[in-house]
C-alpha cells in the first residue's frame, strides 16, 4: 500500500516514538494521516528503494506482509512487531519520512562552504598561473620559474593527504605547467616540441612497462596464483616465521615490483597471524623485504627499472653486485628483530588460522604462464635489442589469449579475463609516474639539473656520500622523481654503464624508503591496509631499517672494492652477459 504525506509532515518513529505511539494514540485527526502500526516507514539513507520524492511530496512505500490478517490479530501482535524491529535500542531504519535533522543541515551547509571555498581557491590559483605564464618575467627567468612551480607541486604531493588533492592530478598539472613554461622560455617553440617529443618517447617506455607488469600480475592474482607460494609457508614458530617471511617476500618482490609483493604477503598475514603487535613487526618485516628485494633485479622496483631501461645499470652485472648488499640489508634488521620482546617474548606459536580460499581453474598454468613472461622480460631485450617493454607487452598478448581460451563459454568468470583485469589495476600509479617523470624531464631539457648536479659536484665531490643521501632522502619523499632527478643530472659520460655510482643509486633509492613507512609504496600499502601509524613505525622499525641501510651499503663498498668475478658458467649465458 502507499500513503502520501505532505512534505512539512514528519513522522517520527524511533525508539521513544514508539513507546510514545503506543502507550498514547494521536487523535483522530492526525491517525487519519498517520499509517497504522503494520505499515512501517524506512529512511531513505538506510532503504532508498521504499522511497522517493515527487513534487514536493514524500511517497513511503511498505509492504504489510500480514495485510490479510491484520484485522484479526489483536493489538499487541502489532506491539511486538514494533519492539522486535529494533532489538539492540537503538534508532533503526523505522525513522522519519522527512529525516533532515538540523544537525545534517549543518553539516551540509559546512561542507557545501567548504567546497566552494576550495573551487575558489583552485580558480584563483589557475587565473594567477595564466597571467604569469604570460607575463615577461617568466620568459626572462624561466630557470627560477620551473623551479618555484617543481617545488609547489612537489609540496602538494607530499601533502597529498591534508590537502586532499590526489597527487597523480598534481602530477599531471605540474607537468604540462612546466612544459608551457618551458616552451615560454627556449630559443623556439620548435625547439621545446622536439624536446617534448623525446622525452615522451622515453617516458612512454616506463609507462607501457607498469601497466602490462601490473595487469599480468593483477590475472596471476585474481586466479589465486600466489598460492602455490604462499601455500608452501607451513611454520608457526614466531621467530622462524620472521625470518621464512622476510625471504619469501624478498625473492619474491624480486620478480614483481615491491608494491604488490607486499599486497600478497600482507594478506598472507592476515590468514597466519591473528591482530596483534607481532603481526605488526611482521608487516614491518615485509616492508623492508620487499624494498631491499626489489633493488637488485632491472624489474623488481621501477626506479631499478627506470635506469635498466635507459642504460645506466644492466642485467648481470647488477644482479651480481647488489644480491649480497641487498640480502644483508634485509638480514641485519631480521637479526635485530628476532630479539625484540614482540617475537622473543610470544608465550606459544601463532595459531594456525589460514582461509581456505580456492584456487581458480588453471590457475597453476596462469601463474607459471605470468611468472614465466616477466623472467622473459630480460631474455627478449637480449635477444632482439628492442626496449623491454615490447618484451612487456609480449607476455601480456600471451597471457591474454590464454585466459582468453581456457575461460571461454565461462561467463561467471569474467573477472579472470585481461579486461576485468585492467579495470583493478593502478591506473592512477601510472599516471602519477608519468606527470612525474614528464615534469623531471622538463628540468632537464632547461638545463637545470645539469647545473645542480655541477653544484653538487663541487660541494661534495664524494660519489657514495652523493647516492647515500638519495636513499635518505627517499625516505621522505618519492623515489621516483629522485631517480628520474638523478639521470638528468648525471648521463652516462659522467659515470658510465654499471659504474659503483648508478649501481648505489639503485640501492640507495630501493632501500632508503623502508627507514619511513611513507618512504616506499610498500611502505604506504602496509600503512593503509593494517592501520599503522606513522609514530609506531618509527619508533619500533626505523632503527632497524637504517642498520640494514648502512650495513648494505658497507657490504657493497667491500664486495666492489674486492672485484668479485662472475662465475665462468654463469657469464656463458647469452642473455644474461648483455644488458
Amino acid at each position: 500500500m502507499s500513503v502520501v504525506l505532505p512534505h512539512p509532515v514528519r513522522i517520527h518513529l524511533c525508539n521513544s516514538s514508539i513507546y510514545k505511539f503506543k502507550k498514547h494514540p494521536p487523535p483522530a485527526a492526525a491517525a487519519a494521516v498517520l499509517p497504522p502500526p503494520s505499515i512501517f516507514l524506512m529512511r531513505r539513507d538506510y532503504c532508498p528503494k521504499f522511497s522517493s520524492r515527487r513534487n514536493g511530496l514524500f511517497i513511503a512505500r511498505a509492504e504489510d506482509k500480514a495485510r490479510g490478517s491484520s484485522s484479526t490479530q489483536p493489538q499487541s501482535d502489532s506491539d511486538n512487531q514494533l519492539e522486535e524491529l529494533n532489538p539492540s535500542g537503538t534508532c533503526d531504519p523505522l525513522c522519519s519520512v522527512d529525516e533532515t535533522s538540523s544537525e545534517d543541515f549543518e553539516v551540509t551547509t559546512n561542507q557545501a562552504k567548504t567546497d566552494s571555498l576550495k573551487a575558489f581557491a583552485i580558480l584563483a590559483a589557475a587565473g594567477t598561473g595564466a597571467v604569469a605564464i604570460n607575463h615577461s618575467w617568466v620568459a626572462e627567468n624561466q630557470d627560477l620559474a620551473m623551479a618555484l612551480l617543481f617545488g609547489l607541486g612537489y609540496a602538494g604531493i607530499i601533502f597529498e593527504e591534508s590537502l586532499a588533492f590526489n597527487k597523480s592530478g598534481v602530477g599531471l598539472l605540474m607537468a604540462v605547467s612546466l612544459w608551457v613554461i618551458r616552451s615560454i622560455g627556449a630559443p623556439s617553440t620548435e625547439v621545446a616540441v622536439s624536446e617534448l617529443s623525446h622525452a615522451s618517447a622515453e617516458v612512454s617506455e616506463i609507462v607501457f612497462f607498469l601497466l602490462g607488469a601490473m595487469t599480468i600480475v593483477e590475472i596471476v592474482d585474481a586466479h589465486q596464483g600466489f598460492k602455490l607460494v604462499t601455500d608452501n609457508i607451513t611454520t608457526r614458530k614466531p621467530r622462524t616465521l620472521l625470518w621464512v617471511i622476510g625471504f619469501v617476500t624478498f625473492f619474491l618482490s624480486s620478480v614483481l615490483d615491491n608494491l604488490t609483493s607486499t599486497i600478497v604477503m600482507v594478506s598472507l598475514l592476515r590468514k597466519l597471524v591473528p591482530p596483534s603487535e607481532y603481526r605488526k613487526i611482521l608487516g614491518a618485516v615485509v616492508v623492508i623485504a620487499a624494498n631491499a628485494g626489489g633493488a637488485w633485479t632491472p624489474i623488481g622496483d621501477v626506479t631499478t627499472t627506470m635506469l635498466w631501461i635507459h642504460g645506466q645499470i644492466s642485467t648481470l652485472q647488477t644482479m651480481k653486485d647488489l644480491v649480497i648488499p641487498s640480502i644483508v640489508s634485509l638480514a641485519v634488521p631480521l637479526a635485530l628483530m628476532s630479539f625484540t620482546s614482540e617475537v622473543n617474548g610470544k608465550g606459544q606459536d601463532a595459531a594456525d588460522v589460514l582461509a581456505t580460499e580456492q584456487m581458480a581453474p588453471r590457475g597453476k598454468l596462469v601463474f607459471s604462464v605470468g611468472i614465466g613472461a616477466l623472467v622473459f622480460v630480460p631474455v627478449f631485450k637480449s635477444l632482439t635489442g628492442l626496449p623491454p617493454y615490447m618484451g612487456m607487452l609480449l607476455g601480456l598478448g600471451v597471457l591474454w589469449i590464454l585466459t582468453d581460451a581456457i575461460h571461454y563459454g565461462e561467463s561467471e568468470r569474467q573477472r579472470l579475463k585481461v579486461p576485468q583485469a585492467l579495470s583493478r589495476i593502478d591506473t592512477q600509479g601510472a599516471l602519477f609516474f608519468l606527470g612525474i617523470l614528464l615534469s623531471v624531464s622538463s628540468l632537464e631539457a632547461a638545463g637545470i639539473l645539469r647545473e645542480l648536479a655541477n653544484y653538487l659536484d663541487s660541494h661534495i665531490p664524494n660519489i657514495e656520500l652523493i647516492a647515500s643521501s638519495i636513499g635518505v632522502v627517499s625516505a621522505i619523499i618519492d623515489n621516483v622523481p629522485l631517480v628520474a632527478a638523478t639521470m638528468g643530472m648525471y648521463d652516462l659520460t659522467s659515470f658510465p654503464q654499471d659504474s659503483e655510482f648508478w649501481q648505489l643509486v639503485a640501492y640507495c633509492a630501493g632501500t632508503g624508503g623502508s627507514m619511513l613507512i611513507i618512504g616506499s609504496a610498500a611502505g604506504v600499502a602496509f600503512m593503509g591496509m593494517e592501520k599503522i601509524d606513522f609514530f609506531w613505525y618509527f619508533k619500533k622499525v626505523t632503527g632497524f631499517a637504517f642498520a640494514g641501510y648502512a650495513a648494505g651499503i658497507a657490504a657493497y663498498l667491500a664486495v666492489h672494492n674486492l672485484s668479485i668475478s662472475v662465475p665462468t658458467t654463469l657469464a656463458e649465458i647469452p642473455f644474461l652477459s648483455g644488458s
